[in-house]
């Protein structure tokens, strides 16, 4: 009985960690998902706050990945430019300035008002509602081809793109979608909307981890659960991976209304017909 229930363990943070490694980088909202499964089939993390922080980390991971040519690139130029000056490096060193101004204000508002607003939108039938704000607005941009490349970005760019991430701090809002959103309606490429959206994730990622990594070592149910923690953990990495690969291409073809529509399903049964 105890082997059987070690293994239902094991299937759960299995089953979490690819859930939240899938939908992390596409745009139905991640933590609107693991609200939604919490609360219609009463699958939940042990500890909330380690189980994040790893699975997110897991993503984090995989970003770093996929667009580890555009770090590499874009922080030497950055680099050579405040070394040399020399104009050929200057797009690159204000994209890594527009990503830094773009983080601060999820980064503010996270810090300040996270658990109050996990704490009025944290219930399925909310999520429903931002779910159905989300297909809205990706219906609004499915057919966007903006103009703007890396090297066109402004600070009001960076700025308004910022607070659409910080509004995705709202479960159900997701945080790729807000951000793409709002990049392509200020006129971005899909190509370059996409990068700046993932490369922002990265330092909010980060500091995120740096915040919460204390609370992970000192939990006292990690050295029990730490093989369920690793399972969840790889399991992000690799659904993270796979899931961005999948969504790049979809943004290459200008399928993004298959996401309205799956956001538009799922909203209204969480809000029709689950209790809470």
């Amino acid at each position: 009985m105890e082997m059987w229930q070690d293994l239902l363990l094991l299937l759960k943070y299995l089953f979490l960690g690819v859930l939240q490694g899938f939908t992390e980088p596409i745009p139905i909202s991640s933590s609107g998902h693991l609200v939604i499964v919490q609360q219609l089939f009463g699958v939940k993390a042990e500890n909330d706050l380690s189980f994040e922080v790893l699975v997110n980390f897991g993503s984090l991971l995989a970003v770093l990945m996929i667009y580890r040519k555009d770090l590499i690139r874009i922080t030497i130029n950055g680099v050579n430019y405040i070394t040399t000056r020399r104009e050929p490096y200057q797009a690159d060193f204000m994209f890594i300035i527009y990503l830094i101004i773009a983080t601060i204000p999820a980064a503010v508002i996270g810090l300040l008002f996270e658990d109050q607003i996990a704490g009025v939108f944290g219930r399925a039938k909310m999520v429903g509602i931002t779910l159905i704000i989300t297909g809205i607005a990706l219906w609004i941009i499915r057919n966007l081809r903006g103009s703007k490349n890396d090297g066109a970005l402004t600070v009001k760019d960076a700025l308004i793109v910022g607070f659409a991430q910080a509004v995705s701090l709202i479960p159900g809002i997701s945080r790729s979608g807000a951000t793409i959103v709002a990049a392509m309606l200020l006129g971005m490429k899909q190509e370059t909307a996409l990068r700046f959206s993932f490369l922002m994730f990265i330092p909010v990622s980060l500091g995120t981890l740096v915040l919460s990594i204390g609370d992970v070592v000192s939990n006292e149910n990690f050295d029990a659960l730490w093989i369920p923690y690793t399972i969840a953990f790889i399991a992000s990495l690799i659904a993270t991976y796979y899931s961005l690969r999948w969504f790049m291409n979809v943004m290459a073809r200008g399928n993004l209304k298959y996401f309205a529509f799956y956001c538009f399903i799922v909203g209204f049964i969480a809000f029709i017909f689950i209790q809470g």
